[in-house]
């Protein structure tokens, strides 16, 4: 397999010859040898890269999530600025983007609506649509495969995890997401993508033979990165989703449960098998309080991670009624909308909990519009059919 970087690398596409370019990437854009992005597009175009910039969690990944901010900076090696955009401003501005003639991506997905990257990306898209600078995305693969799980985000929850109609799980390389959000939302922006080569939609990040470069602080593992798109949704909840520990997204609970007694009562799940623990969280959500749980491992096949987690919330809520709860705003710079809202995409989860429905049901709430999300792609995938 190689990558839209190494395609290019490799001389692959003339492409960026001649023109001035800024790069949007961070520590995860790297090659089969971990050489970043950055410093191979500088030794191949000396003087034409311009400007760099980060999305949420900063170039090197030290920041956590939710509103913790970057700051801009100055490559130390290369001397060129960093741009955060997730800080003060979350699209560049006119200023950053004088003197660049195309603004180039590499940037590692996760295969999740909720995951901003994408975001930042239309962000960017609106920014060079208008300013008619062209974006040049160098192609990844989509780590957890081609499944398509969990409903579309509906219009009136849009946010910085959801900006237009995708499902939780998307099934999409970074390259075709931004192909297919740019016209879902008419942004009109010129983009070209550099594919991955020999790589298959099916193929899932541990088939690739390449060590995983966490692309976040919380997403460490293969098995986080498995769970995540179901397990994110327990951020809108007072269930901690093991941020603060060593296994973030693998390991959940609260300081009121019992994880022998939730073990017995959540439905079982293919590809995955659980086990009570307890754990004690160093920051973020019960900061040095033991709390009960499970851990979760998955023991290879299909996950369907939203189905489960949304199993975990509907128990929980039906066990300990008294002790669990929806989060409140302000999520990902929604001061608004419940958080549980915008994660899942409407208010439909959050009023099947007041309705008590029974976990049993839990698909019901999960089903993805796969039809509907083809006829959103058709004409923008290129690694064949979702």
């Amino acid at each position: 397999m190689q990558t839209g970087l190494e395609v290019l690398q490799a001389g692959g596409s003339d492409v960026l010859n001649g023109r001035k370019f800024g790069l949007l990437l961070n520590e995860a854009s790297v090659d089969r040898r971990m050489r970043l992005a950055c410093d191979m597009l500088a030794h191949r175009h000396p003087g034409q890269m311009v400007a760099m910039f980060a999305p949420q969690h900063g170039l090197w990944g030290r920041q956590q999530a939710n509103m913790i901010e970057s700051t801009h900076a100055t490559h130390p090696q290369l001397r060129l600025p960093i741009y955060s955009l997730y800080s003060d401003v979350r699209a560049p501005t006119d200023e950053m983007l004088d003197g660049i003639d195309c603004l180039v991506i590499d940037l590692q997905d996760v295969g999740c609506r909720v995951y901003t990257f994408i975001w930042t990306i239309t962000n960017c898209l609106r920014a060079c649509a208008r300013r008619g600078i062209e974006v040049l995305v160098l192609d990844r693969p989509n780590p957890i495969g081609s499944a398509v799980h969990g409903p579309a985000v509906m219009p009136d929850y849009f946010s910085f995890v959801g900006l237009a109609e995708v499902p939780l799980q998307h099934g999409l390389t970074i390259g075709e997401l931004t192909c297919v959000v740019n016209r879902m939302l008419g942004l009109n922006a010129s983009i070209g993508v550099v594919p991955v080569q020999d790589w298959q939609r099916e193929t899932c990040w541990p088939a690739t033979e390449r060590a995983w470069v966490q692309t976040s602080p919380n997403l460490p593992s293969i098995e986080s990165l498995q769970l995540y798109p179901g397990m994110v949704l327990l951020e809108g909840t007072n269930i901690s989703e093991g941020r603060g520990t060593t296994a973030p997204f693998t390991t959940i609970g609260a300081p009121w449960i019992d994880g022998w007694e939730l073990c017995e009562h959540l439905c079982n799940h293919d590809g995955i098998t659980l086990r009570p623990t307890y754990f004690k969280p160093t920051f973020d959500k019960y900061t040095g309080e033991s709390c009960g749980g499970i851990a979760v491992h998955p023991t290879g096949g299909p996950i369907d991670s939203v189905t489960f987690a949304i199993d975990i919330i509907l128990t929980c809520a039906a066990m300990y009624p008294r002790q669990f709860r929806w989060n409140a705003p302000p999520y990902e710079y929604e001061t608004k909308l419940a958080p549980i809202d915008i994660l899942y995409g409407s208010d439909r989860l959050r009023r099947a909990v007041s309705d008590c429905l029974p976990s049993e049901l839990a698909s019901e709430l999960t089903k993805a519009d796969v039809d509907t999300w083809r006829r959103q792609c058709d004409g923008l995938l290129l690694y064949g059919p979702i």
